[in-house]
């Protein structure tokens, strides 16, 4: 199970405590009714004196007291133990998570991860609080009882075995009925928080189109669904508890009318025997049915956690679908930092005979593509959305492998390098900008971190970027980001982006439509900026504008995966049909001189 690879030496021990506690607890317990036979037989026959029954009634008091302390400190490690394994859990999906290849990731899907994450880790930390500790103490405590009553009676014994087997059959029904229906609880639950993420998101369009009333329907559905399920499941449990209340009642009612009648057949001290016999018996009876509810009880938690479980476990056990090299990652800093010194006369970066396919799709994204960029070349993507140019640039940084050929960094096959250095040598700005809470420094500072990053550098980022808008902030580069930047307009956003990519100061750079949101002024003045103060650089633009990429060293005109042109501005201008009909329905034949 997942919850025993997240129990430290420490939660051992406290397991090792718990288990002390509870068979101290059911001794203790069951002792109690030792007191009793003991009271009721001083109490029934000749010569019994206060002071006597008093120092019983001590003993035994000091027997629920001393059952009540080792209750508490069983809780009280089980307590410990769940919340140790939630935090390790919660902490084990969420790196997990961010460490999972793109295509592993939305594989699971971030709502989904979010549910493992949070729901379904809280329904193991019940089950080790609560469902542990009566799965231990439940057979412990019937076993034990039934051994106190057995052979004691073979009347009062067949009574306690069919209420037993009562139970037995009721958790048997409980178990196939609940379980199918909890695995169905927690997709619903998946699809619920999607539909919720999607829609919360996505307000602004839901209120531009007037479409309210379809997405309230389309949550309700998904509400009911989830609302229906779990009622299914809420009332078998309700149900299971009269009916076993009821079970118990019955088999005291049975033991003290199968013992009236054999009291009214017995002569003389007999009577008094059987007497004791009975409430003794009722007693031990009641605490291994009791072991027996708590069986029942341990199956109000289980399909939960065995549902949880397996959820988390898939997360856990995943094995990513981007292999690292475990020779290159194994090597010394040194070593790496030896390997890592470029060699002039190699392209920076390289594609071989390149082709890719999304996974589940049938058709390529890129289809057999060769390329080189020389280092500190600045080289332009431009084509019809869908034409492959993120595709592209995507699999640089190993977002997604190649399905055929070669990529190369440095000479180097990206599958050789350990993503780590890899990555460390790519600054990329994506087309869905992300600003996380926090400060406008803490995100532009992002990429090295904020200890990693003089503050004057962080400015100088934020000039390249043209971020003048910062000074107009209250705090200026200390002015807060709100979750997902909501308080930036889309060029700000942008902007931010752009000079986090400067900041990482990194040897590749790569901007995947980053100036879409700018006006042709601002975009003008970014990229003269990046041309001056980044020219050792080697940049990859994705853009649709023709502004943007007319300056680029070369230019590569993608279309259905492939590069059907290449060259400068001037010369795809008179060579490609393709690029002159994007330039023309941008700019007039005068701007394209």
């Amino acid at each position: 199970m997942t919850v025993l690879r997240h129990l430290g030496k420490k939660e051992w021990l406290l397991s090792a405590l718990a288990i002390i506690t509870i068979i101290c607890q059911v001794f203790l317990d069951l002792h109690l009714i030792d007191f009793m036979q003991t009271i009721t037989e001083m109490i029934v026959k000749p010569g019994a004196t206060v002071s006597g029954v008093l120092s019983e009634g001590a003993k035994m008091l000091g027997c629920a007291a001393g059952s009540m302390v080792v209750a508490i400190v069983t809780g009280y490690c089980m307590a410990m133990i769940g919340a140790t394994v939630a935090r390790n859990l919660r902490q084990a999906v969420f790196t997990k998570a961010i460490s999972l290849p793109q295509a592993d990731f939305e594989r699971f899907g971030a709502p989904s991860l979010i549910t493992r994450s949070t729901n379904d880790v809280t329904q193991l930390q019940m089950f080790v609080v609560m469902g542990c500790q009566m799965m231990v103490k439940a057979p412990i405590l019937a076993i034990w009882a039934i051994v106190k009553i057995a052979g004691k009676n073979l009347t009062w014994t067949a009574a306690t075995g069919v209420a037993a087997l009562i139970l037995l059959i009721m958790i048997f029904i409980i178990w196939r009925i609940v379980m199918p229906r909890m695995m169905r609880m927690q997709r619903i639950t998946d699809d619920l928080n999607r539909v919720t993420r999607e829609h919360m998101e996505g307000v602004r369009v839901i209120r531009a189109y007037g479409s309210q009333n379809f997405h309230e329907q389309r949550f309700e559905a998904t509400n009911t669904e989830l609302t229906n399920t779990h009622l299914v499941v809420s009332g078998t449990f309700s149900f299971m508890m009269p009916v076993m209340n009821t079970v118990i009642s019955g088999l005291n009612l049975a033991i003290y009318v199968l013992g009236a009648f054999m009291i009214s057949a017995a002569a003389g001290a007999e009577k008094i025997t059987l007497f004791s016999q009975m409430i003794v018996f009722s007693g031990y009876a009641t605490q291994a049915i009791g072991g027996f509810l708590m069986m029942a009880m341990v199956f109000v938690f289980a399909p939960r956690a065995i549902v949880a479980n397996r959820r988390i476990r898939e997360v856990l056990d995943c094995k990513p679908s981007l292999v690292e090299s475990v020779a290159t990652a194994d090597k010394s800093a040194r070593v790496l930092e030896k390997e890592t010194r470029p060699d002039l006369q190699v392209p920076a970066i390289e594609f071989r005979d390149v082709s890719f396919t999304y996974p589940g799709a049938e058709d390529d994204a890129l289809h057999k593509i060769n390329l080189k960029i020389a280092r500190g070349q600045t080289v332009a993507l431009i084509g019809a959305t869908g034409s492959g140019k993120t595709s592209l640039v995507n699999l640089v940084p190993r977002v997604y492998d190649s399905r055929e050929g070669q990529v190369l960094i440095n000479g180097k096959d990206v599958r050789e390098w350990s993503l780590l250095d890899l990555r460390n040598q790519i600054a990329y700005s994506p087309q869905k900008i992300t600003l996380f809470t926090g400060t406008i420094a803490s995100n532009i500072a992002f990429g090295k971190g904020p200890k990693n990053i003089p503050p004057a550098d962080i400015v100088e980022a934020g000039d390249i970027a043209a971020c003048d808008f910062i000074d107009d902030k209250e705090g200026e580069y200390a002015a807060e980001v709100a979750p997902g930047g909501t308080n930036f307009s889309g060029g700000q956003k942008q902007r931010i982006s752009i000079a986090r990519t400067v900041a990482r100061d990194a040897q590749i750079m790569i901007f995947d439509d980053t100036f879409s949101a700018l006006d042709y002024a601002t975009d003008r003045d970014v990229r003269g900026q990046l041309s001056a103060k980044a020219s050792e650089k080697t940049q990859i633009i994705v853009a649709q504008r023709i502004a943007t990429v007319r300056e680029a060293d070369q230019i590569l005109v993608i279309d259905h995966g492939k590069i059907v042109e290449r060259g400068t501005h001037e010369s795809l201008m008179a060579s490609s049909k393709i690029y002159r009909e994007i330039a023309l329905s941008q700019l007039s034949e005068e701007e394209l001189a």
